[in-house]
């Protein structure tokens, strides 16, 4: 599976509920490493809290995951956390839920609720999104052949990162990995076979409502 849901940037909320403060933080990670050091750096930050309770998942087929109730009645904290995850089928993210205790109890109903809720607003200040694969890619244009590649390109929705100026064009592509052959077939049938096509690196983009996010 090329593509999966996480979030598009470190996320951060907190509540207030009966007088105990909740904050919720959520990071993209890729391994089960920066998910620890991830944590270790909330418990350092808030360190003086009541409870720093997490869950991680790591993998686009979820095969690590972890939990923790740093403390809290077993099942009240960390599976909360990480059942928000599960359902909104995400991956490659880890959330902290720290507690500020505020005299009040809240029951272990109301304790899962909160954690529920903590990790909910870190995750909706993350950004949800689409996690897809793309490939740069780049190749060379005599001018003669450069109206009709822009209109092609834009027809088929690829994304055209740069465009050189020289005795010939090079365009810079950032392309789905799914439109890859759709995209060598048009470059071959435009320059007749004779434009040499590299295919780069493969990196993952946010992707949001049809359209990649891009941070300014």
């Amino acid at each position: 599976m090329s593509n999966y849901k996480s979030i598009h940037k470190c996320g951060r909320d907190e509540i207030i509920i009966n007088k105990s403060k909740f904050i919720g933080t959520a990071a993209p990670v890729d391994s089960k490493e920066q998910a620890e050091k991830f944590i270790e750096s909330i418990r350092k930050e808030f360190k003086d809290a009541t409870h720093n309770c997490y869950a991680y998942i790591i993998g686009k087929n979820k095969n690590i995951q972890r939990y923790s109730d740093d403390g809290e009645p077993t099942g009240t904290a960390g599976m909360p956390i990480l059942n928000v995850i599960d359902r909104e089928n995400l991956a490659n993210l880890a959330v902290v839920v720290t507690r500020y205790f505020g005299g009040v109890l809240l029951g272990a109903g109301g304790l899962a609720r909160a954690y529920t809720r903590g990790c909910k607003t870190a995750l909706e200040n993350g950004i949800i999104v689409e996690k897809d694969l793309y490939y740069d890619v780049s190749f060379n244009l005599d001018y003669t052949f450069l109206g009709k590649m822009d209109n092609e390109l834009l027809k088929n929705n690829i994304i055209v990162k740069d465009k050189i100026y020289s005795d010939h064009v090079t365009f810079k592509l950032i392309v789905k990995d799914s439109k890859i052959n759709k995209l060598c077939n048009i470059i071959n049938e435009i320059t007749r076979g004779k434009a040499e096509i590299s295919l780069g690196q493969a990196s993952y983009y946010s992707v949001r409502d049809g359209k990649i996010i891009v941070d300014k």
